[in-house]
């Protein structure tokens, strides 16, 4: 499983515009693209964009975070449970459990990770 291998991209400015989700990040050949949206010592807003069969490793992290898939499909590992997503649905990962996400298809995402 890989990390993310090319450059997060600036959100540059989006504050009062509106944007379509799914185009914040575009997608390249064998790796995963992110782009952060929104940054605040409460918590961060990234879009993701995998090529088909990429993946983040299992990995945990101190808070809660909320993915939101806006294209494509995953497979998201939860503590050793397996979840499929799809595009229009979202999933709540628990802080402190151990998670994985690997890309079915090419795949686009909004994690919204919540500090508390």
């Amino acid at each position: 499983m890989s990390k993310c291998t090319a450059k997060p991209k600036k959100s540059g400015n989006l504050i009062g515009k509106a944007i379509k989700l799914a185009e914040l990040t575009k997608y390249q050949a064998g790796a995963i693209v992110s782009r952060e949206v929104l940054r605040k010592p409460t918590g961060t807003v990234t879009a993701f964009a995998f090529d088909a069969g990429q993946a983040l490793s299992e990995h945990t992290a101190p808070f809660d975070a909320l993915i939101c898939v806006l294209d494509g499909e995953a497979e998201m590992q939860i503590a050793g449970k397996k979840h499929q997503v799809e595009s229009g649905q979202m999933i709540i990962l628990p802080a402190n459990k151990p998670h994985a996400v690997k890309a079915v298809t090419r795949f686009k995402m909004l994690l919204v990770m919540i500090r508390s």
